[in-house]
């Protein structure tokens, strides 16, 4: 082989290894794709969550973006399909509940799932997947058990106070433990469920964001209980 062939050869690597190194630098230094917003109106969006949390009971998670890089798409914008306004609880993990990925669902997470008198940072998220996501579902979801609702029926019997801020959390929930009261049934089951109902009618008549888009049926509010033993959602009638 004479020294022409070499070279050429030679010439023809050094120059593939450098595209190669180029072209590798140009895809690490670009933008990852922005997906694009699915068109879904409450009644899917509300379809997706509860056919997500069959899947969860059946133990068949999907778990879309489940990985970091999974993730690129997402950097530079945010798409959810709704807000879902849950407990603080460590057990009501509202992404996997209704298995989703990163970036389906806008959560906000107090203890209690309160929303009358919670402040502007409860209600101030809740306007801001309205407003500017345009999020066309809020799901007010409490849960069997809560500890925040049980504290509000302890303390209106004895009569007392907890320390700190505790204390004016639990006074948020009471209303909702006088209301159901004399209802039929487990004292807790009822007080949870109330305060759903509460919070559904308080969001509905949100002004000046959320109450208008509810009368334009541009934005549904709905309330659940998620059951910690079976693993269910189940939606509350907040039209008796």
């Amino acid at each position: 082989m004479n020294d022409y062939v070499r070279a050429s050869r030679r010439e023809f690597v050094m120059l593939a290894a450098t595209f190669a190194l180029t072209r590798s630098r140009v895809m690490a230094a670009a933008p990852p794709q922005e997906p694009g917003r699915r068109s879904v109106n409450a009644d899917q969006a509300l379809r997706e969550l509860l056919d997500g949390n069959h899947r969860f009971r059946s133990g068949n998670r999907l778990t879309p973006r489940g990985k970091p890089e999974e993730f690129l798409a997402l950097t530079h914008g945010q798409f959810p399909e709704a807000v879902v306004v849950s407990c603080a609880d460590s057990r009501v993990p509202p992404e996997i509940l209704f298995d989703v990925g990163v970036g389906d669902i806008f959560v906000v997470r107090v203890a209690g799932n309160v929303v009358g008198g919670a402040g502007v940072s409860v209600k101030g998220s809740i306007e801001y997947a309205v407003a500017e996501l345009n999020v066309p579902l809020i799901l007010i979801l409490g849960h069997s058990g809560c500890g925040a609702v049980k504290s509000a029926i302890k303390h209106i019997d004895d009569r007392d106070s907890l320390p700190g801020a505790i204390s004016g959390l639990v006074e948020l929930i009471k209303p909702a433990v006088a209301l159901s009261k004399r209802m039929p049934g487990d004292p807790l089951e009822n007080a949870v469920r109330k305060n759903v109902e509460i919070g559904v009618e308080r969001l509905q008549g949100l002004e000046p964001i959320v109450a208008p888009r509810v009368k334009d049926r541009k934005v549904k509010v709905v309330g659940g209980v998620y059951d910690l033993l079976s693993g269910a959602v189940t939606l509350i009638d907040t039209k008796k």
